[in-house]
């Protein structure tokens, strides 16, 4: 099983990842806004994809052109480093 972060740990990654927001040691979230609902529509498919691959799934509530991730791995009980790493991924599909 994957290791567990501390509070702290994450609040140190979050520093590399703007405006993702901590949920304590549970979870870390953003809402993306693109142009319109076919552009959010693409960017949740890049993102499943990319999640596939990485197998680690995020939660995903899409409306219209907002788009929020909110990343969590369930079987160690909160937040490890596979959520941070699938933000970092995340964070690069949305610049490209």
């Amino acid at each position: 099983m994957t290791q567990r972060l501390t509070e702290q740990a994450i609040g140190e990654a979050l520093g590399a990842l703007p405006g993702w927001e901590a949920e304590g040691a549970e979870a870390i979230s953003k809402t993306f806004r693109l142009a319109d609902h076919i552009a959010a529509l693409g960017f949740v498919v890049r993102v499943a994809a990319a999640a596939e691959v990485m197998n680690h799934h995020p939660e995903v509530a899409w409306v219209y052109n907002r788009v929020t991730f909110r990343l969590s791995t369930h079987d160690a009980g909160g937040m490890t480093e596979r959520d941070l790493a699938l933000a970092r991924r995340i964070e690069e599909l949305a610049a490209s």
